[in-house]
């Protein structure tokens, strides 16, 4: 009797230490992005942190994503917040990365810009205070809008990548989806 109560305290002392040690360890939480001047210029190449801190534009043509076709998704170069999808991406002939619309619930905000001798409406990361590049009017439909954006505001996750960069919620937006005009 003493052998079969102490087999039985083992098991379930086994137990005990396998449900403390195998148990699935806690997603880690996303490390907070260092927002400082330092460590954005420390980070950032030089045209990313001009045109994200300093309002500045890219030359057209010769960025990134002014002509990228593949699908994905383009974060927020400062802190990777998604703002925009392949699927909405078009053809605008700009030399920039043009959108019709930003994802759903995307934290972009817009300000009234009166640099350069005329008025516009600048578009901005809400979530990093980013400047991404201005609205126009005179997009496509469903919207009517041309999100015109500075590539080096922008981060690339292909299809491919979006489960292992941390992006996997996105990918419904890719099933049926055509970006033949991206």
């Amino acid at each position: 009797m003493k052998t079969l109560t102490l087999s039985l305290l083992a098991v379930a002392g086994l137990v005990l230490v396998g449900a403390v040690f195998l148990r699935p360890a806690a997603a880690p939480e996303a490390a907070p992005v260092d927002m400082s001047d330092a460590a954005l210029k420390e980070r950032l190449t030089r045209m990313q942190y001009y045109v994200t801190q300093k309002d500045g534009t890219e030359p057209p043509y010769t960025n990134a994503y002014w002509n990228n076709t593949e699908s994905g998704l383009y974060v927020d170069v400062v802190d990777g917040t998604p703002l925009f999808a392949s699927t909405t991406k078009y053809k605008s002939g700009t030399g920039w990365p043009s959108f019709w619309q930003p994802l759903d619930g995307a934290p972009i905000e817009t300000r009234e810009d009166k640099s350069l001798f005329m008025t516009r409406t600048e578009v901005r990361s809400a979530s990093s205070d980013s400047h991404l590049g201005h609205v126009f009017e005179d997009g496509p439909e469903p919207t009517g809008l041309r999100y015109c954006l500075n590539s080096a505001a922008l981060r690339f996750v292909p299809v491919a990548d979006l489960e292992a960069e941390g992006y996997g919620e996105y990918a419904s937006l890719f099933e049926n989806a055509s970006d033949e005009n991206a």
